[in-house]
């Protein structure tokens, strides 16, 4: 057995200390799970351990000897690995499966000018790839592959190395039901190997059915370390959030207001086929459906994201609107909280204040379209304070903060609009309890000022709990039509997968 340690672990960033005399261990050939609300520390921690940040005070020991970990690569040739949730920044998207796998020792031999041998390559990788039970084409292209498949040839690309330790960050955020037990699979058969994993996630169940033992931070600092088995969700929360969480649902309105948005036949070039819906002043209607079942392209069809929409009609207050791209659907009154919030919902290399007044720079130019940056400024803070976003300051770099703050942020910049229709794609997607309870206290709390709203999520228990009506899509086709009040998970789960 080999033992992890990270010993009196501190990290300052300008104006916040995110770690505080940190002690965690983890053993070889188990699972141990990490966890923590938004801001807890958790990812600064295993960057610190992956050797993403040098600039940390204490210790990293394996079995009692000290390690010098200051880069990936010190990291690396530790046995120590990591897999980020965003997948798709760590994967070369032209290139192969294979050459993605072998990626590593590719680079590592540049220097040595000798010619690739690409048939030893794509036997390397296939052979990984069977040691861990995996069945992907090696010489398919990683831009071709599905986001399950992605994270399947980064955790290849890790144990292609002597692996000892692999962190999971998110793992299982972006998969379906059925990618979700094929990556727990692998993990179990990682831990038959010995490897000790990481396992970073804010879905409870999954710790409970995957995880040995469990680490819980607050506030930069380690609160509580126990075994899975003589803990339960409820106090894992109390201990995350350093209180009890109470109701996580508030109470939604049962009366509304005239139709405020109304779509009918909407098809897009991807996946959605003729979709009809209307939605209420006052009213939270839900889209639900499994991963993949194309949520996300109905939401970007009718933002007129990427030029998507190829048919239908939308009307707004009863006036019938063209939304052919993103500013067209702003200037109708209409704003999209997008799932991919790193990629298409904040500037991460922009400021807090900057990225909640991109939408309505209109609201905070002077003559001549100057900026108004004391304006900018008095709007931030006044967001910051009623979203409750966790920063050192307004100009802030939105990078360096937590995922649930980065999402109150991607909400927060719509707020200044005052938008009729919200659509919401996925909005809890990487987020701890407390952010989602302050989320959905949000949502709720537009829809009580007559804000027509639109819930996209693949979490049944969200739908039921949130939502008035709700709207099941199955293969790009609404399905079914249910008032949430008189349906259960059960049924929405029944029509999720195609049943009739």
């Amino acid at each position: 057995m080999t033992t992890l340690e990270m010993k009196n672990v501190s990290i300052e960033f300008p104006g916040v200390k995110a770690l505080n005399g940190v002690d965690f261990s983890v053993e070889s050939g188990k699972t141990h799970a990490l966890i923590g609300a938004n801001g807890a520390g958790k990812s600064t921690l295993m960057k610190v351990l992956s050797g993403a940040y040098d600039h940390y005070t204490g210790e990293i020991l394996m079995d009692g000897q000290a390690l010098s970990i200051r880069s990936p690569k010190s990291a690396m040739d530790s046995g120590i690995q990591i897999v980020y949730q965003e997948v798709d920044t760590a994967l070369i998207p032209y290139l192969t499966v294979a050459e993605n796998i072998m990626l590593m020792d590719t680079v590592h031999n540049m220097g040595k000018k000798q010619w690739v041998n690409w048939k030893q390559m794509h036997s390397k990788a296939a052979t990984i790839l069977s040691e861990i039970n995996l069945t992907l084409n090696t010489k398919k292209l990683v831009s071709e592959l599905t986001l399950a498949e992605k994270q399947m040839v980064l955790i290849a690309r890790a144990v292609s190395k002597e692996c000892k330790f692999l962190i999971l960050d998110e793992p299982t955020a972006p998969l379906s039901h059925t990618e979700t037990n094929e990556l727990f699979r692998i993990v179990l058969e990682l831990k038959r190997r010995n490897v000790g994993i990481i396992f970073i996630s804010h879905r409870l169940p999954e710790i409970f059915k995957i995880c040995d033992e469990i680490t819980i931070m607050r506030n930069g600092e380690v609160v509580e370390r126990q075994r899975v088995s003589d803990t339960t969700q409820n106090k894992v929360v109390e201990h995350m959030l350093g209180q009890e969480l109470g109701e996580q649902f508030p109470e939604r309105s049962i009366t509304f207001g005239n139709t405020v948005l109304e779509v009918k036949g909407l098809t897009d070039r991807e996946k959605i086929k003729g979709f009809s819906m209307q939605v209420r002043a006052g009213e939270i209607v839900g889209i639900a459906g499994l991963v993949g079942a194309g949520k996300t392209e109905f939401c970007k069809a009718l933002f007129g994201a990427e030029g998507k929409l190829v048919a239908g009609e939308i009307k707004v207050n009863g006036k019938r609107v063209s939304v052919k791209n993103p500013y067209e659907a702003v200037k109708n009154g209409l704003a999209l909280v997008p799932e991919e919030r790193r990629k298409e919902g904040i500037l991460v290399n922009e400021s807090v204040e900057s990225n909640l007044s991109v939408v309505n720079l209109g609201r905070f130019s002077k003559e001549l379209s100057f900026l108004d940056r004391k304006k900018e400024k008095l709007v931030a803070k006044a967001l910051i304070n009623r979203l409750g976003i966790k920063t050192p300051s307004e100009e802030t770099k939105v990078q360096n903060l937590s995922g649930g703050n980065q999402q109150k942020v991607a909400i927060g910049k719509w707020l200044v609009a005052e938008a009729d229709v919200y659509i919401f794609d996925e909005p809890t997607k990487g987020v701890d309890v407390g952010a989602k309870k302050d989320i959905f206290n949000l949502i709720v709390e537009l829809a009580s000022r007559g804000k027509a709203i639109i819930y996209a999520s693949s979490e049944a228990s969200e739908i039921m709990g949130i939502t008035n009506r709700v709207y099941i899509l199955y293969d790009g086709k609404s399905v079914k039509e249910l008032e949430t009040n008189s349906t259960n998970e059960e049924e929405l789960l029944f029509y999720s997968t195609g049943g009739r």
